[in-house]
Formats: C-alpha cells, sequence, structure tokens
C-alpha cells in the first residue's frame, strides 16, 4: 500500500510540474536580417582597424543584401537561414 501513495504523489508532481511548464510560453525575438547587420557594424566598430572600417560596414552591408534575398546571413564562419528578410 506504502509504494502506491508514493507513485500517486510522484504521479501528481510531474503532472504539476508538466502543468507549468506548458502554461507558459516563450516568445524569442525573430531574427531580422536588418538586426543582424546592425550586429555586424557594431562588430566592425569594436574590433576593425579604423583604416578598415569602411571596408568592414560595405561587408556588413553586401552580407544583408544577399541575406534580404535568401533569407540567410553569412557572418564568415557560420551560415544560418530562416531570418525574416527585413
Amino acid at each position: 500500500m506504502r509504494m502506491s501513495g508514493i507513485r500517486l504523489t510522484v504521479l501528481a508532481a510531474v503532472t504539476l510540474l508538466g502543468a507549468l511548464l506548458g502554461a507558459t510560453t516563450i516568445h524569442a525575438a525573430a531574427m531580422r536580417c536588418s538586426g543582424e547587420e546592425q550586429t555586424c557594424i557594431a562588430v566592425c566598430n569594436k574590433v576593425a582597424i579604423k583604416a578598415n572600417l569602411s571596408a568592414c560596414i560595405t561587408t556588413c552591408g553586401q552580407r544583408s543584401a544577399v541575406c534580404k534575398r535568401t533569407g540567410c546571413w553569412d557572418n564568415g564562419t557560420q551560415q544560418y537561414c530562416g531570418l525574416q528578410r527585413n
């Protein structure tokens, strides 16, 4: 009899946990090509040698143009898709 009481307690705890987790929804901000371009420019401003800053920002613009056509951002080492094209 004692074992069924423990099982009932565990079942109730799991059910409560499932209800709590299911009740909350997480809304992540949609990733956008324009947001990735702004991030790219911010990185240029932090790490680029001032003489190369213009070229770095131009590259961000080129990557943004491709992203707005394809929905994919390529940061030079990684490509990820599914971005909103604005």
